[in-house]
């Protein structure tokens, strides 16, 4: 979920850049003004409550407009998330903006400030004027919203520059310009909020098959190693003919190849909530290495899962799949198998209990059905989602 307050002075355009945002990125659009008058037209409870408070000259208490906010959030499951316009207006409603996020099991991705000097503010707003035949576009009452305006928001401006939540964009630039910034911010949020799973197993619990099935289901990125090879080697690619030299040497892959495809695959996909990670990292150097190539990306490992099956189960497995379409290298003979469950345990093992220690790897038992197993799966990814 991506959520955004938009900020800044009148004449900032900031009416213009949230119908930019609304569209491309599917977020509902709050503005507190627009609430209280849609809620006091249908004349319900809330709606009632602010019409009497106003119409006895009074101020719409933050207790009203946080329920109001609230139920308009929980009444839109289908937007991607909510751009907050005027919202929050004080250092108090900064705080409960923030705690209403907490209980909605989300969070407000960032304050974007469109900074615009006062010169600018007001030409526009004077211009404005010219066509708009709105009585308070003139210079005295145009200085003094500037005025309440900076009085109010910067303490605001100051709680999230605290947080870390705090980023600016120059609104005096053209329309494109502030546009193409803003969505520069907003892909680097939405980059941190990536699902990134890393999906581990001995060969034959079952990775391959289940890591394709949850990326379907969750709109992840596959990325296996060995799919990523083949493909290369189809392609005839100067990469893929080194990576056939090597197989043909009976040499493993060089992880240079290996983590440029897994950049490549990073930096060209799109449209996705994350990645799920098959094969990669098996040693401690490749949990290194992922580490910095996720965060050079912005992103991060979310959570680590392991598939547990008994070494018996494993060996019964994979000697079956000797017989089918499906055999790897590794298949062909009980002391290969063998071999590659060894090699297993002496490289790969280690970055599970490295992993261990710094996110807590979730331990799935592999030995139930296909569907219980995947069940069990989505359980956990989907708790995660909730908790991002």
């Amino acid at each position: 979920m991506l959520n955004i307050a938009l900020f800044g002075p009148p004449g900032a355009g900031k009416g213009t850049q949230s119908e930019f945002l609304i569209k491309k990125y599917n977020l509902f659009y709050i503005s507190t003004g627009d609430l209280l008058r849609k809620e006091m037209s249908e004349k319900s409870e809330l709606g009632m409550m602010a019409q009497n408070v106003i119409a006895a000259g009074g101020l719409v208490s933050d207790e009203i407009i946080v329920q109001i906010i609230e139920k308009t959030i929980t009444s839109h499951p289908e937007s991607n998330g909510f751009l907050f316009d005027g919202f929050p207006r004080t250092q108090i409603q900064a705080y409960i903006l923030v705690g209403l996020m907490i209980k909605l099991n989300t969070s407000l991705n960032c304050l974007i400030n469109l900074d615009v000097p006062e010169k600018v503010s007001i030409t526009r707003l004077l211009n404005r004027g010219k066509t708009s035949g709105r009585s308070d576009d003139n210079e005295k009452v145009i200085r003094n919203r500037l005025n309440e305006y900076h009085e109010k928001t910067l303490a605001v401006l100051q709680f999230f520059k605290e947080r870390g939540k705090y980023r600016e964009v120059q609104g005096a630039q053209s329309i494109e310009k502030v546009q193409k910034d803003i969505q520069t911010i907003i892909n680097e949020e939405l980059s941190k909020s990536l699902l990134n799973i890393v999906l581990f197993g001995y060969p034959g619990s079952g990775r391959g098959s289940q890591g394709r099935a949850l990326a379907e289901k969750y709109n992840l990125e596959y990325v296996a190693t060995g799919p990523m090879l083949d493909q290369e080697i189809k392609k005839k690619s100067a990469l893929g003919k080194s990576i056939k030299d090597h197989y043909n040497n009976g040499q493993l892959v060089p992880d240079e190849i290996v983590v440029k495809l897994i950049e490549k695959k990073l930096e060209n996909t799109q449209n996705t909530k994350g990645f799920i990670f098959k094969g990669f990292p098996r040693t401690l150097v490749q949990s290194y290495i992922l580490d910095g190539l996720l965060k050079k990306h912005g992103t991060a490992i979310s959570q680590i899962i392991e598939i547990e099956v008994p070494t018996l189960e494993l060996i019964k497995r994979l000697n079956t799949r000797s017989k089918t379409k499906r055999c790897m290298p590794y298949d062909t003979s009980t002391s290969k198998i063998v071999k590659r469950l060894q090699e297993h345990k002496l490289k790969t093992v280690p970055v599970i209990e490295k992993y261990n220690q710094i996110h807590e790897v979730i331990k799935i038992n592999g030995e139930e059905s296909f569907e219980d197993v995947f069940q069990n799966l989505s359980y956990e990814i989907e708790n995660r989602f909730k908790n991002m």
